[in-house]
């Protein structure tokens, strides 16, 4: 049986339902996306970001939403939630602070973007065929080089 590859760059959708299983879905899926492509050593970090992105996706908006993973060159990957609420949330606004001390919630999206290479959001006027608009959260993963005792001292 011929094997297929597909050649950089590469981008899959995986559009969301509203399920509380969807945010495991996206990860089982990022993660075979991952492995196919060659790029394992990012899973846990993307993992933890597209999980983050695709639960407020769940959280806060009502309809459907997606998950985009695309191949961003030099084992780096760019990871893409939009959903239907046009919404931006703290701290993906560049004017936003990191979380109140004492808040209960909104820690997610903030270790998004101490976890993530780069960061960033945009409206949109329409979103899925059929569908209005809403935002994208987007994240851009890396793969960061192994220390070595050497390169420490």
């Amino acid at each position: 049986m011929p094997t297929a590859t597909v050649a950089p760059p590469w981008t899959y959708t995986l559009q969301l339902p509203q399920d509380p299983r969807a945010p495991g879905v996206a990860r089982a899926t990022l993660r075979n996306v991952l492995r196919v492509h060659g790029m394992a050593e990012l899973a846990e970090t993307a993992e933890l970001l597209a999980s983050e992105l695709v639960t407020n996706a769940y959280q806060h908006s009502s309809g459907p939403y997606s998950l985009r993973m695309r191949d961003a060159g030099r084992s780096r990957i760019r990871l893409g939630v939009w959903d239907t609420e046009p919404h931006i949330p703290a701290p993906f606004r560049w004017s936003a602070k990191g979380p109140d001390e004492l808040s209960e919630r909104g820690r997610g999206l903030y270790l998004v973007t101490l976890y993530a290479e780069s960061w960033g959001a945009c409206p949109l006027r329409a979103g899925l065929p059929g569908q209005g608009g809403g935002k994208v959260l987007w994240v851009e993963c890396v793969a960061k080089p192994d220390c070595q005792w050497d390169d420490l001292l």
